[in-house]
């Protein structure tokens, strides 16, 4: 009995130790693996199908073809007619403003509306199938004011309102003996329209585009018949504050041509590699949404340049801002994708490694795009490798990449 136990007690130690073996063993493996990920977090890259640019973020100065429209009685308040941001065509009213006292005189008017309106109250000896026509059309017109913000279109239905307020009216005063009194409120009504009426002028546009009135008083500074006379100094000197919103004007409009606009970047002269007059490139907006632009001037100025590009589509994005941020997209290319870190540059070749299994492989790979940190690649034609010198044997043998392969990083490190 004393032997078996002992027996048993071997055992037992030696399955403990065991056990204890696997333990260690693997939390070393675990350790392992925690040291190589942190010493190596992405030692390989799946190659998958991206795009990547050349970009640079910067501050622009919106620069407009644009008409000032103002009263010809200074300081007068303007109506507008358009709203901000309405397309318009020449010969147009764009808004209306007034050579008499406008806010006294409609005052007096909406005096009048109340007193008109309490003279009705109460009234039983009104034609029935008249009123209740004329206040189905009062009630319908409050209804559509509901949850209104277009300030024109507020006007607009206050003054139908005011009008079959004076239809009713009109229909009391002819109906009974209180009806001179309402007939009075009327004319007097009538009298001060009368003088609105002969003291309102109309102000009409010249020519097509988008009507604004946001002023800031560089009009014609920021124009493009001053295009050639701006610089870089000039822009800075203006003291603007980015991304802020032009204030609307009380008494004046303009007309923006939303055919086209410019944007006058400043950069370092560096910049000359890339920028061309005539080339295409893509802007970003404050909203993220790219347009397209073109080069359309480029000035230098001591070490720096000023780029003047213009712009065909999306004009009207750009009406309530002078100066924005925007990111300037000069290329951008979509392809196979790697980081710079995973090619090998040999005998002036370009290399990747691909992880096979437990082995890897070095490919030729031709570099269609790179930027600071990845680069658009592929195979080599055929033709491209018979002038770079190879075989028809070496051409047959040779390894292609193809999309997610398993490409290794830093591989100079392996």
């Amino acid at each position: 009995m004393a032997k078996k136990a002992k027996n048993q007690k071997l055992k037992k130690q030696i399955r403990d130790t065991f056990i204890l073996t696997i333990i260690i063993c693997a939390i070393a493996y675990c350790l392992y693996i925690i040291i190589s990920l942190v010493s190596s977090p992405t030692d390989t890259f799946i190659l998958k199908e991206s795009t990547i640019s050349s970009q640079i973020s910067k501050v622009g100065y919106v620069i407009r073809d644009e008409q000032i429209m103002e009263s010809t009685y200074e300081g007068n308040t303007i109506e507008p007619i358009k709203n901000e941001g309405e397309r318009v065509a020449a010969k147009q009213p764009i808004f209306k403003y007034y050579n008499v006292n406008q806010e006294e005189i409609t005052k007096q008017i909406d005096d009048l509306n109340n007193q008109i309106q309490e003279a009705l109250l109460g009234r039983k000896d009104l034609l029935p199938s008249d009123v209740k026509a004329i206040e189905s059309q009062i009630e319908n017109e409050i209804m559509d004011l509901k949850n209104q913000n277009n300030m024109q279109y507020i006007i607009e239905h206050k003054n139908n309102i005011n009008d079959y307020i004076v239809k009713k009216a009109k229909i009391a005063g002819s109906l009974s003996a209180a009806g001179v009194y309402i007939n009075n409120l009327i004319a007097q009504r009538n009298s001060l329209e009368e003088q609105l009426t002969n003291g309102t002028e109309y102000v009409y546009s010249d020519t097509s585009g988008i009507v604004s009135y946001r002023i800031d008083n560089l009009e014609e500074k920021l124009s493009l018949s001053n295009i050639d006379n701006l610089s870089l100094e000039d822009l800075e000197n203006l003291n603007l504050t980015t991304g802020q919103i032009v204030g609307k004007s009380t008494n004046k409009a303009k007309i923006i041509n939303n055919f086209e606009c410019y944007i006058a970047v400043g950069f370092n002269k560096d910049v000359l590699n890339t920028a061309k007059e005539g080339k295409t490139v893509n802007l970003r907006l404050p909203n993220q949404e790219e347009i397209k632009a073109t080069v359309y001037k480029i000035k230098e100025e001591n070490n720096d340049i000023l780029v003047i590009f213009k712009i065909t589509d999306g004009v009207e994005k750009l009406i309530n801002y002078r100066k924005i941020s925007l990111d300037v997209i000069w290329w951008s290319y979509t392809g196979l994708m790697v980081p710079k870190s995973s090619i090998l540059y040999e005998n002036g070749q370009s290399y990747v490694m691909r992880k096979k299994n437990a082995d890897s492989q070095k490919i030729l790979v031709n570099i269609l795009k790179e930027n600071d940190k990845y680069c658009i690649i592929d195979n080599y034609s055929s033709e491209d490798l018979v002038e770079l010198g190879y075989t028809t044997e070496e051409i047959n043998s040779m390894k292609t990449i193809k999309l997610y392969d398993e490409i290794i990083v830093n591989p100079e490190l392996k």
